[in-house]
């Protein structure tokens, strides 16, 4: 794990500890976004790459 990686990993966390002291429906809502946010980053694969269809 490079240091990119790390402080990549790191901020993940920080950001499930700020959802997780959320009342439940809050947390709801912010674990949707997260979701939305991480798939997309997922389709669009690394960068330089061909996306698959």
């Amino acid at each position: 794990m490079d240091e990119t990686e790390r402080d990549d990993h790191g901020d993940l966390v920080s950001r499930l500890e700020v959802i997780e002291a959320q009342p439940l429906a809050s947390r709801a809502a912010a674990y949707e976004s997260l979701h939305d946010e991480l798939s997309r980053a997922l389709e669009s694969g690394p960068a330089g790459l061909p996306h698959r269809a």
